[in-house]
């Protein structure tokens, strides 16, 4: 690999923000996403347990609301969810952290994972709106 496709594929790693993602190599870029912010990886749901208990951005959890939780970006953003499998979408604001779960990107509420098919954990793309 030559000097600029390594600085390149370095630069590309960090993203202005608090946020850092990963692109997703090989993928389409998702509607939505400015400037290729894109991760993929494995997402689950939570909620029963947690639903009124108050989240990390100080709100009260809300399974039925289209939130989720997520390591690194700031609370309020917006980001679109795809199920890979189904093709489904979902908008969701991001109100907590997590996932605490190792190889997972995000968890969703359970109104934000009935939205897009999820029953368990599945494949996504998270995008950045």
């Amino acid at each position: 690999m030559d000097q600029r496709k390594v600085t390149l594929t370095i630069a590309s790693l960090f993203i202005s923000g608090s946020a850092i993602f990963f692109p997703a190599t090989g993928n389409a870029e998702p509607a939505g996403a400015p400037g290729g912010v894109v991760q993929s990886g494995r997402a689950s749901w939570y909620g029963p347990g947690f639903h009124g208990r108050r989240t990390a951005s100080g709100e009260t959890f809300n399974t039925n609301a289209l939130t989720a939780a997520h390591r690194t970006l700031p609370f309020g953003t917006k980001v679109r969810v795809v199920n890979k499998k189904t093709g489904k979408s979902v908008i969701v604001r991001i109100n907590d952290r997590g996932p605490y779960a190792h190889g997972r990107v995000i968890d969703l509420s359970k109104a934000s994972a009935q939205a897009i098919g999820l029953s368990g954990v599945a494949s996504v793309t998270v995008a950045q709106l």
